[in-house]
């Protein structure tokens, strides 16, 4: 029987203020062999001092992802975690009287509770008392449908809801910058954990500023809904690039739509002046599916010039492979049924079968970034939280997706992409619905198990001369102008119209 991991008691918490905004824990007895605080897809290590009969933990606000700048720790719930020399987790009791909750301000918002017994230390976005909670939102949100605003020569940009600084909305942030700097630039965000573009402001979320801006910037650009706290004033354009052509269906075309969701899909719609396109194809989907009567721009993704400009080496550097391996890109759409899980192919065993040639990078869709959990396992790197998928787009030898829009980006790489699709028919007959039959015009072979899907990857010579005419006409049907150049073409316009400048 194994003994307990020894009772390590936590009689000091105490978050500071200094150089690097740290979360300092001391407590008597042996010092924990490890001590860090843990989250979803994110995990903060401590660094440990023993000093004898005490031993001290402190933990960084500030952390570097993906081998980036410091940046604020991603909100979100932290559980404590200590562990023995042994690897087994060792019990903390509470101190005993918590710090009272404090504002790191441009950093985050500390809170360590303890209700139920263990440490929890919770992160949140750096709003001050006169912004958050639901009230004060509500008397800022009333604030700014009630404001006179001047109309500023700025864009304000969202992605993904502010998850991160990416997509359409990020290449054309850097074609203002390149082609107008005096326009300025600023970037919705969650918190403070968000790196945006060189040049650009980052506005919190629910802040003042971020109220001020979104009601007085000339131009939005986003790539998602902007919902319902969005009023739109008399001289606000709004360019919707949305991110992806359409395999599976959407909005008003998506299977069993309740009434609800048909007139607020409506509404959104109605907030929108311009829908940029990639192809043709979206074109007419967009039409169709948002019933949208505005001005649609064909113009390709921006979000896809950098396929053809990017420095491969410089991300494969950052992510940190080595060369001489293959990299596999696996990047699923989300399930409305399971929005939690990413993992439909079992990357570990895959990643197994194929042997230590290869890497598997695993791409959760946005929807899965707060609730899943990254995977570990021998050859695989979990890149969900990595902020632009563009950039993995460049590294990749090739791509292994279901029913997800990558499709439609990663063959302007021209390298092979497979399809692996277990579910097929509950996907199409149950969650979704397709705007077309996937299977007689796919660009790559589809499979339905690992070891045909592994097999299929180490022949991928063979594939790629299978497959040529069909890639070729899929090119031509979703990538006509997608060159390199799109992002500019888009500025330019918004410049002839005189929606910027």
């Amino acid at each position: 029987m194994t003994a307990p991991a020894p009772v390590t008691v936590v009689d000091t918490v105490v978050v500071t203020t200094g150089q690097l905004p740290s979360i300092v824990f001391e407590g008597p007895g042996e010092a924990p062999a490890e001590f860090r605080l843990q989250a979803s897809r994110q995990v903060l290590p401590a660094e440990l001092i023993s000093l004898g009969n005490r031993w001290s933990a402190r933990v960084p606000l500030l952390v570097s992802n993906w081998n980036g700048p410091l940046l604020p720790a991603r909100s979100g719930r932290y559980s404590v975690v200590a562990t023995a020399s042994d690897g087994s987790r060792m019990s903390l009791q509470k101190p005993a009287e918590l710090p009272a909750p404090q504002l790191l301000p441009g950093v985050t918002r500390v809170v360590v509770t303890s209700a139920d017994g263990p440490l929890v230390v919770a992160l949140s976005a750096p709003l001050t008392d006169r912004e958050r909670g639901r009230l004060q939102q509500a008397s800022l949100e009333s604030d700014y449908r009630a404001a006179k605003d001047e109309p500023l020569n700025a864009v304000f940009f969202e992605s993904f809801y502010g998850q991160n600084a990416s997509c359409n909305p990020l290449a054309i942030d850097r074609a203002i910058a390149r082609l107008r700097p005096d326009v300025a630039r600023y970037w919705s965000v969650t918190d403070a954990s968000v790196s945006v573009p060189s040049g650009a402001t980052a506005l919190i979320e629910g802040s003042s500023e971020w109220w001020r801006i979104r009601g007085s910037a000339r131009l939005l650009v986003v790539n998602d809904w902007l919902r319902k706290r969005f009023r739109k004033r008399r001289y606000q354009s709004v360019l919707q690039t949305w991110h992806g052509t359409m395999l599976k269906k959407l909005a008003l075309s998506r299977v069993r739509l309740g009434l609800r969701s048909a007139i607020a899909t409506l509404r959104e719609r109605g907030r929108w002046d311009i829908l940029l396109a990639q192809n043709p194809y979206s074109r007419g989907i967009f039409r169709r599916a948002y019933a949208f009567t505005g001005s649609v721009w064909e113009e390709g993704y921006p979000r896809d010039d950098v396929l053809l400009t990017g420095d491969a080496a410089a991300i494969r550097d950052r992510l940190g492979i080595s060369s001489g391996v293959t990299v596999l890109l696996y990047a699923p759409t989300w399930r409305d049924d399971r929005p939690d899980h990413v993992d439909h192919l079992d990357v570990a065993r895959f990643a197994e079968l194929l042997g230590d040639e290869y890497v598997t990078l695993i791409r959760g869709h946005s929807r899965t970034l707060l609730p899943g959990e990254d995977v570990r396992a021998p050859n695989v790197l979990d890149v969900t939280g990595y902020p632009d998928v563009s950039e993995l787009f460049l590294v990749a030898d090739a791509l292994i997706t279901d029913y997800s829009s990558v499709m439609f980006d990663f063959t302007v790489t021209g390298k092979p992409v497979y399809f692996f699709t277990p579910d097929l028919d509950h996907y199409r007959e149950k969650l979704r619905g397709f705007y077309f039959d996937l299977i007689p015009v796919a660009p790559g072979p589809v499979a339905t198990t690992v070891a045909e899907l592994a097999a299929l990857v180490r022949d991928r010579d063979n594939v790629r001369r299978q497959f040529t005419e069909k890639y070729r006409a899929w090119r031509e049907r979703f990538n006509p102008r997608d060159d390199g150049h799109a992002a500019d073409r888009v500025v330019q316009r918004l410049l002839a119209e005189g929606l910027i400048g």
